[in-house]
């Protein structure tokens, strides 16, 4: 067994559902083109680094119809496709892009169900482990989100989907939804530098359910110009990137990272985040300098 692949092997897994994922895996957004449209800087690469976390034992990859649009999906399926049994590709709903890769709304039910059937075809399967809802308004949850909520348990009841998850929300919005259905994980922005969502994640660890950050390695500039990072990395032999994902691994057992890069250079510096072991004096100094915005 290689060294990477015992690096994820050694953060641990967690339940996405009925399913069993690494606590490290990858989200491919960054592999369409710049602004997440259009097809991607280098193809050959983007295929490659795709390869390479299968390869060294990722099992949960995020994605969405609407990054490229398509573009996304297309190379997973042409990189990955047979899948391996143990993959999970979760896929989100809730928005679509114009001709001028604009990001639009796109989140009735009966367009939640179009952007389902769009996953499932341009990745070439029959179901999905999990999709995420979406929320880009920010509207407080009502009558329209009760009515996507049951557009997706329909698809669960349908086999379309395994699990139900949910993204950039309240913890208001978690709580309405967990009261009509199980919720098997949540995509929130949380990172050292925006712990805004902490309430939400609090009630996700406490509920058994899986909170995937967004941006985990958010607030890059802050992060690559503190001296407590660099002192940090210094003496765990880690880079700034890697702290700030040991940091979340640690954190709390039922977050799961899909950092994204376009490169296997930086894929194996993500992977490797696995292997940062941070000691009560690290928390401390973290806790100190990055506190949590509540």
């Amino acid at each position: 067994m290689s060294d990477r692949v015992y690096a994820i092997d050694s953060a641990g897994s967690f339940a996405l559902g009925p399913w069993t994922v690494r606590r490290v895996g990858y989200g491919a957004m960054q592999l369409a083109g710049d602004n997440v449209f259009g097809p991607p800087r280098d193809r050959d690469e983007a295929l490659s680094v795709l390869r390479a976390a299968v390869e060294a034992g990722v099992n949960h990859i995020d994605t969405a119809q609407y990054y490229g649009p398509g573009v996304v999906n297309e190379l997973i399926r042409e990189a990955l496709y047979p899948y391996p049994a143990d993959l999970a590709i979760v896929s989100k709903l809730g928005a679509r892009r114009d001709a001028n890769g604009a990001v639009l709304l796109f989140d009735e039910p009966d367009q939640l169900r179009q952007g389902l059937e769009d996953n499932l075809a341009t990745l070439g399967v029959d179901r999905l482990p999990a999709v995420n809802l979406r929320m880009i308004d920010q509207a407080k949850p009502g009558k329209k989100f009760d009515a996507q909520l049951a557009s997706l348990v329909r698809a669960r009841e349908e086999g379309l989907i395994d699990g139900i998850g949910l993204s950039n929300i309240s913890l208001e919005q978690l709580l309405r939804a967990v009261e009509q259905t199980d919720v098997v994980c949540v995509q929130n922005l949380f990172n050292l530098v925006d712990q805004s969502s902490a309430d939400v994640l609090e009630e996700c660890a406490r509920r058994g359910i899986a909170f995937v950050p967004f941006f985990p390695i958010g607030g890059q500039n802050r992060l690559l110009s503190s001296r407590v990072i660099a002192a940090l990395g210094a003496r765990l032999r880690a880079t700034p990137a890697q702290i700030a994902l040991a940091w979340l691994l640690d954190l709390a057992p039922n977050i799961l990272l899909i950092p994204g890069t376009r490169t296997r250079t930086h894929l194996a510096e993500n992977l490797e985040a696995a292997t940062v072991e941070l000691d009560d004096a690290a928390r401390a100094e973290l806790a100190e300098h990055f506190p949590a915005a509540r």
